[in-house]
């Protein structure tokens, strides 16, 4: 280097150390070149600079600095250079385009060079290092960064950056996660932010380099959970890697998932467990039970009559109904009992630690008591009462599918002894249930075989005694007890869905019945077909009945349908759309059993009714009960005051005819007239009332 000490003898002019000067100084990369101060002409310049700028060595001596560079590039430096001449150090960068077009960047440092007394500065070195590489990796870097850093903003995606668990950047969607700001987690660990059962596996897992996802649980700045997918990627930079970790809230997966398992195992409408989670939790009762020599019961509880509030009120009351006895349930047993609900009306009580068998008839009393009560349903009060089953283990069964069994034959039991009771389960009744599958298959085959037969029973006008219809009544021709009346099994073929075959042969059979009566001169009047709520609702009835009248050749207005007040409670569009079809194809319509179920004078005048018939449970014992008389007048009266015709059903003396006659009744059917009869009795009966007609 040269001897700044001697002003007179400027770097690279005269001294014994000029050629190993120039040698150092030519090897060097970088450029180097000496200005005299305050002239500012060069005194010394090494290859690398004088070639840079256009000279050599030997031409560039003397020359200014504006003359050795150029005025376009001295009007850039010349700041610098006027800070360097007062003394400063100065450092800065500079990006320069070859002739080829090529942009480079240097780096150059300014240095002033004072005499040996330090007072006046006599010199500067220019010292230029070409840094392109590490300006262009540094640009890359930055451009990199810059890529990431709007990524990171864009995504609702928790987004961190560690270096060995180390945190070192974030975006702002680790703040809505976490609750913590940037600055609050930087320097910190990672790991201090997951939950301390999690910590094992998420080190684990970084320290192993994965990049598959994973589940994880962190911590809220506020303190709660939150369940999160983690997926990490290590990124390789300036041979020092760093991970990145992108972090997913999963919460509304978690509770979809945990609602999902719930379902499985839960009944929707309730919230009790199910059959299925029944069956599991009753295994576990009997197992901790059988290892502790205990005992447990189980309460096949179903509701008595329930069909009634959905026919009536419709299903929407009916849940409201089931939840409410579900509730009831709930609170009248201890929280380590089960309570279950297996399907329809029926609910199962599972009884942990039972005594004895006086501990679950104790619980089946509170039980039936507490539905004794009165429950609101749309804002009507209902009462309603359940049949209660009980098996106990061991006595009846190890097993929960047995147990089950046993509480369910004794539930049949509990209602075929007037319902609204309990029985306790006893190995008889397993005969009852197997009666019950004959029953069915008996059932099936007198479908399939057309075991049934009509009988008729005519109703006649009061006032002069003229027949004005007859009603079609069903009857079973069974293989082994004769022939069986419709009470013994159209409830019972309701309960299997059994009924609708049945009521279409009803139908047929009696339209073709009566048109041959006609051809015949006889009957010409309307025939009534019992028409039950189920079959209402699932068959297109008005499409059927007309295919019915055509395929026998029946006038539509010798039909008459026959429909329980439980059809009218149902006010869809559904129901008056075909009550209105029915009354275009020109078919009369009455109601059956009217004053047994929830009808109002408001249904009565929404829907095309003909005629209201006064169920025989008032008529039995009238004249002499005044209560029943006093109910009848109001339906007589009723009827007359919407223009509909009433029936009174179950007329058997004089008496009643006579009382009726007085109300202003306008037809009657019962035994004093005739017994329902079988077809070629009727037809005889025709023969001899012809006149009447």
């Amino acid at each position: 280097m040269p001897d700044s000490s001697n002003a007179a003898n400027p770097p690279g002019q005269g001294g014994p150390s000029d050629s190993l000067l120039r040698l150092i100084a030519d090897s060097v990369p970088a450029l180097m070149a000496y200005y005299d101060v305050p002239a500012l002409r060069c005194q010394f310049a090494n290859q690398g600079y004088a070639a840079y700028n256009g000279h050599s060595t030997a031409s560039i001596l003397g020359l200014t600095v504006q003359q050795a560079i150029g005025d376009k590039a001295w009007a850039a430096i010349e700041p610098h250079v006027e800070r360097c001449t007062h003394g400063e150090h100065v450092k800065y960068t500079r990006e320069q385009t070859l002739p080829n077009g090529e942009a480079r960047m240097i780096e150059v440092n300014l240095i002033p060079h004072f005499a040996t007394d330090g007072a006046q500065q006599i010199g500067s070195f220019v010292l230029i290092t070409d840094i392109t590489e590490r300006w262009r990796a540094e640009r890359t870097v930055r451009q990199s960064e810059e890529r990431m850093r709007k990524f990171t903003e864009a995504t609702d995606e928790a987004i961190v950056f560690h270096r060995d668990g180390i945190i070192t950047d974030g975006n702002e969607a680790l703040y809505r996660l976490t609750g913590y700001a940037l600055h609050e987690v930087i320097g910190l660990s990672i790991f201090n932010f997951i939950s301390p059962e999690w910590r094992a596996t998420a080190l684990d897992y970084t320290r192993s380099g994965r990049e598959d996802p994973y589940e994880v649980t962190i911590c809220h700045k506020e303190g709660h959970a939150i369940p999160v997918e983690v997926v990490g990627k290590t990124m390789p930079l300036h041979h020092a890697d760093y991970r990145i970790v992108v972090v997913r809230d999963i919460t509304v997966r978690k509770q979809a998932q945990e609602r999902e398992a719930f379902i499985a195992l839960h009944d929707t409408l309730t919230q009790l467990p199910n059959r299925h989670f029944l069956m599991e939790q009753l295994s576990q009762v009997l197992s901790l039970a059988r290892r502790r020599h205990g005992r447990a019961a189980v309460l096949f509880v179903n509701l008595d009559h329930f069909k009634t509030v959905n026919d009536s009120l419709g299903h929407h009351a009916g849940d409201q109904l089931l939840c409410n006895v579900a509730e009831r349930l709930r609170l009248g047993v201890r929280d380590a009992d089960v309570v279950a609900r297996i399907g329809g009306d029926e609910f199962v009580v599972v009884l942990t630690d039972v005594t004895n068998p006086d501990d679950a008839a104790l619980v089946a009393d509170k039980l039936l008591a507490s539905m004794n009560g009165v429950f609101t349903v749309d804002q009507l009060p209902l009462t309603i009462s359940p049949s209660i089953g009980i098996a106990l283990y061991p006595e009846h069964g190890n097993s929960a599918d047995l147990l089950l069994r046993c509480a369910d034959a004794a539930m049949h039991h509990a209602k075929e002894s007037g319902r609204g009771n309990r029985q306790f389960y006893d190995p008889s009744m397993d005969a009852s249930a197997l009666d019950i599958l004959r029953h069915e298959r008996l059932l099936r085959d007198a479908i399939a075989n057309n075991a049934f037969e009509l009988h008729y029973q005519p109703q006649v006008r009061l006032a002069d005694g003229a027949l004005q219809g007859i009603e079609a009544l069903v009857r079973w021709r069974h293989p082994e007890r004769g022939l069986v009346g419709p009470d013994e099994f159209i409830t019972f073929s309701e309960s299997r869905g059994l009924i609708t075959p049945i009521g279409r042969w009803v139908m047929r059979e009696a339209c073709r019945q009566l048109k041959e009566w006609q051809d015949q001169g006889l009957a010409m009047v309307p025939v009534a077909v019992n028409l039950s709520a189920i079959e209402f609702r699932q068959r297109d009835v008005a499409a059927e009945i007309a295919a019915v009248l055509r395929e026998t050749g029946l006038a539509p207005h010798y039909l008459e349908i026959e429909l329980t007040e439980s059809v009218l409670m149902h006010q869809t569009g559904q129901v008056l759309d075909t009550l209105n079809a029915l009354k275009a194809l020109g078919v009369g319509i009455s109601i059956d059993d009217f004053g047994t179920g929830y009808s109002s004078l408001a249904y009565l005048k929404r829907y095309p009714i003909d005629k209201l018939k006064i169920d025989r449970s008032f008529v039995a014992d009238t004249p002499g009960n005044a209560d029943d008389v006093a109910i009848v007048t109001a339906i007589i009266q009723m009827g007359h005051s919407l223009q509909l015709k009433t029936v009174a059903e179950g007329v058997e003396t004089e008496e009643q005819v006579g009382l009726l006659a007085g109300l202003g009744c306008d037809l009657i059917q019962g035994f004093v007239m005739s017994v329902p009869m079988e077809g070629e009795a009727a037809r005889g009966w025709l023969m001899n009332h012809k006149t009447n007609q």
